[in-house]
């Protein structure tokens, strides 16, 4: 049995706070699941540890990396009532083309990242006013600039989480039935003592072709600080001096790579085991742009000028840092290693103003500045850095790389799951990872969600609502992109409001045939698409490989 924890530095609670649900987290995770629980009718509170709900979509700045059914299927229906809220955003409030207005399936930056590369103001907008109703009904409570500081557990039961507000000024003590874990990095396992992994697991404990002979819990993926970038040719605003770590990042050569991090060539998605070459405009020379790829507002929609130049979002390869994890590691390694990535991204546009070669012959393009508006910030650096891996519960199913790659499943195609709790397709898709430094980006199967993967091994009443489900490094690759985020939060949220109605806990749900029907059910009436359609399904066996 677990003893309860202690507050964190002894402190007291300044206040304590109640609800049916606690979500600590406010991502697309975070925010599905809120929306799911009011909508149930459920009491919820929400932490954010910034001043923007959305994660992926606002404060890390990352445009939805979604698959190619996405338009018809493949989602939950308030996903993409997100995705049509933007659209209409846009053609509500900008002064778009006719052209742009009438176009079903607008994307506001023609990203080619992305069938909806937009702004993420926006994209904050749309999800704010989704939670209105219920914020302003006083049902669902958000408080921002709050982290996780303790928690108090007794046996297996999580009996309330403390949150440090604006570092630390006040303590607020969160307590409900069902507490969530929708932090970027699985902040309340630890916390909590839930039993988890991190980093890559051992062939020998999944049987992957493609993990390592032995685990390694400090080799995680990269993670990015996005930046927001706008292009005005003939300005320019290089600054007087170049980023505090200019030098050492402009000089470092990747040991997976023979080129320079601060240069053209990055890994070939097609081939990880051979480099390509990018450019930053659209040319005809047949060099791939950069700037396009998540371009997030085009001016050719735009009837009248609106904004001086082209925006776009700094999330490439070459501002990866891939040197350590910041996940259980001692502070000032954490905040060394997060420097350290700002510190990148300001050396990547740096060397974009001065030095990157252009194909023209020339060096640079000084009319290019980071746009702190865009993201909210003073220096144009997203508000949290993307995460692509977090910490992952042990669940009582874990998905592996032979649930979703193509080339392992073979003609039986998709997985089907009897308690599936929602669908996704991407493939299994790795950034450098910060040991091994291995990457890669398998062809996979679209995929099935197992109710399995959100519980816990143990701990009765907290549930993965991010991208810590029960998944491995290799799996995680797929399963952590926004449709499927976004739809592990609102089964989440759905899932406790759920056994508060039947009271059961989810465990009991999971193992009763009856009891998960009806929750599936429950499913199905929010929108949530259980099982990928038969056309989709035999669509992609019979695909050339």
């Amino acid at each position: 049995m677990n003893e309860p924890t202690s507050q964190r530095g002894g402190k007291r609670p300044d206040e304590r706070l109640e609800a049916d649900i606690v979500i600590i987290g406010g991502g697309l995770g975070g925010t599905a699941a809120a929306l799911a629980a009011a909508r149930a009718g459920k009491s919820v509170i929400l932490t954010e540890e910034t001043d923007w709900i959305g994660g992926q979509l606002t404060s890390q700045a990352v445009p939805p990396d979604e698959h190619r059914w996405i338009e018809t299927e493949g989602c939950t229906a308030s996903f993409r009532e997100l995705r049509e809220r933007i659209r209409d955003y846009y053609r509500d409030s900008y002064p778009l083309t006719e052209q742009a207005r009438a176009n079903p399936i607008l994307n506001p930056g023609s990203g080619w990242v992305s069938r909806l590369a937009h702004e993420p103001r926006v994209a904050l907008a749309v999800l704010q006013a989704m939670l209105a109703p219920y914020v302003n009904s006083g049902r669902l409570r958000v408080l921002y600039h709050a982290s996780p500081a303790s928690a108090q557990v007794e046996g297996d039961e999580v009996r309330s989480v403390t949150v440090s507000v604006r570092g630390g000024s006040r303590r607020i003590e969160l307590a409900g039935a069902y507490v969530l874990d929708a932090t970027e990095t699985g902040e309340l396992l630890p916390l909590t003592g839930t039993e988890y992994r991190i980093g890559a697991e051992s062939r020998a404990e999944t049987g992957e072709p493609h993990a390592p002979e032995e685990a390694l819990p400090d080799d995680v993926q990269a993670f990015t600080h996005v930046g927001a970038m706008e292009y005005v040719p003939g300005a320019d605003f290089k600054p007087e001096k170049p980023p505090e770590m200019f030098g050492y990042w402009s000089r470092l050569v990747p040991p997976f790579s023979p080129y320079p991090l601060l240069s053209w060539f990055a890994t070939d998605a097609n081939d990880t085991t051979k480099k390509k070459e990018f450019t930053l405009l659209p040319n005809d020379q047949g060099v791939t742009s950069l700037w396009d790829y998540r371009r997030i507002i085009d001016p050719r929609h735009l009837a009248v000028p609106l904004y001086p130049g082209e925006q776009s979002l700094l999330n490439w390869a070459q501002n990866d840092y891939y040197l350590g994890s910041i996940m259980d590691v001692p502070d000032d390694v954490r905040r060394d290693r997060l420097y350290a990535a700002r510190q990148l991204t300001l050396s990547v546009v740096y060397w974009l103003q001065t030095d990157a070669p252009r194909l023209d012959g020339g060096k640079g393009w000084p009319g290019l500045r980071l746009r702190g508006d865009i993201v909210g910030t003073e220096d144009g650096l997203a508000k949290s850095v993307y995460i692509r891996e977090s910490r992952r519960i042990r669940a009582l199913q874990t998905v592996t790389e032979a649930d979703v790659s193509k080339e392992l499943r073979g003609a039986e195609g998709i997985r089907r799951y009897e308690d599936s709790v929602g669908v996704g397709s991407y493939h299994l898709d790795l950034h450098h990872t910060t040991v091994t430094h291995r990457s890669f980006y398998i062809p996979s199967y679209p995929y099935e969600i197992p109710l399995g993967a959100l519980i816990p091994v143990r701990t009765a009443n907290l549930l993965p609502a991010c991208k810590n489900i029960g998944v491995t490094q290799i799996s995680n690759g797929c399963y952590r992109l926004h449709p499927t985020e976004w739809n592990v939060g609102e089964a989440a949220g759905l899932l406790a409001a759920y056994c508060l109605d039947v009271s059961r806990r989810p465990r009991e749900v999971h193992g009763d045939a009856a009891l998960r029907t009806g929750y599936q059910e429950r499913l199905s009436a929010h929108g949530v698409q259980l099982h990928w359609s038969d056309q989709v399904a035999q669509e992609v066996v019979e695909a050339p490989k």
